[in-house]
């Protein structure tokens, strides 16, 4: 009888990454109540491979603060961003002569960058723009909805994809933007979601660099590990910068980046505060930081 019930038995096995369990039919064709119907078989050890870290690289191309001698400075900001699913240039400077100088001088070749990121429209911005299509115009470019139809155009003509954003926005995995803020001014800012927290790069941050920050954390409700960028402080009293100061901690900036438009007195005043977090920002500077291997889900626009 034992050897009947054998040759009929019908066995599925699952396999799961701590044990494999054995179903048999038995129980289910009634040939034995004593039989249980799911009977645990062997353990078998995880081979799980360990999620790998993912160093993202911020450069920055082009500032008027010098930091490496053989780069050019000049009124502006730029920076590369590498080692997200897509390379992302944020800015393109004033001069389009000194962006593509500086990138050779930094062995950043334009034809591998994805996606130019423009935070707003103004020429210490975008003036690097045609001179950089012209090298690469496999791009998808990402202007505000808002920003003017001349800039618009010119990336249109060069054949570079225009995407046109309006709301907060996902650029590409774990980087996103914030959308439009600002009213006299419209300004986008990336967002990067890194291991320790939000890097946030700005172009000037002319809605208020502290209406970004506490925007970005309303909005992505997390921290926010590095502000970087142009902060646009640099007519302001040193009793309003203090303040300001006192309000980058009240909304627990961990590192902090000022440059461009930032002014010497807000670089001054930060250096001081901030010690060892205080990211010193000139061009040629290279700042790494890991990814955050799982980014959460936002509901974007994906344009």
């Amino acid at each position: 009888m034992i050897k009947q019930l054998i040759e009929r038995e019908v066995i599925f096995v699952w396999w799961g990454f701590k044990e494999v369990l054995v179903i048999t039919t038995l129980g289910l064709l009634g040939l034995g109540e004593g039989v249980k119907a799911e009977q645990p078989a062997l353990l078998v050890e995880e081979n799980v491979e360990e999620e790998k870290s993912i160093e993202v690289k911020v450069t920055v191309i082009y500032d008027n603060y010098p930091l490496v001698e053989s780069l050019k400075t000049e009124w502006g900001f730029s920076c590369l961003i590498e080692g997200l699913e897509k390379t992302i240039l944020f800015d393109t400077g004033g001069k389009g002569d000194i962006l593509l100088e500086n990138m050779k001088k930094l062995n950043i070749n334009p034809e591998k960058i994805d996606i130019v990121f423009i935070s707003h429209d103004h020429w210490d911005h975008t003036g690097g723009l045609a001179s950089f299509l012209q090298e690469n115009s496999r791009v998808e470019v990402l202007l505000l909805d808002s920003f003017s139809p001349n800039l618009k155009n010119e990336v249109i003509r060069s054949g570079a994809n225009l995407r046109e954003i309006k709301g907060p926005s996902k650029v590409c995995s774990g980087a996103y933007s914030t959308g439009t803020l600002g009213s006299t001014i419209k300004e986008q800012s990336l967002v990067i979601e890194a291991e320790e927290g939000l890097v946030l790069i700005t172009g000037c941050a002319h809605p208020g660099v502290l209406d970004i920050i506490r925007s970005v954390k309303s909005y992505y409700h997390q921290d926010i590990y590095l502000v970087m960028g142009g902060f646009h402080l640099l007519d302001l009293s040193l009793e309003k910068l203090q303040e300001i100061y006192k309000q980058f901690r009240g909304e627990d900036v961990k590192k902090v980046g000022p440059s461009h438009c930032s002014g010497d007195h807000t670089r001054e005043l930060f250096a001081q505060k901030y010690g060892q977090d205080l990211v010193e920002i000139g061009v040629g500077k290279t700042i790494s930081f890991p990814l955050k291997l799982k980014p959460r889900h936002y509901n974007l626009e994906t344009n």
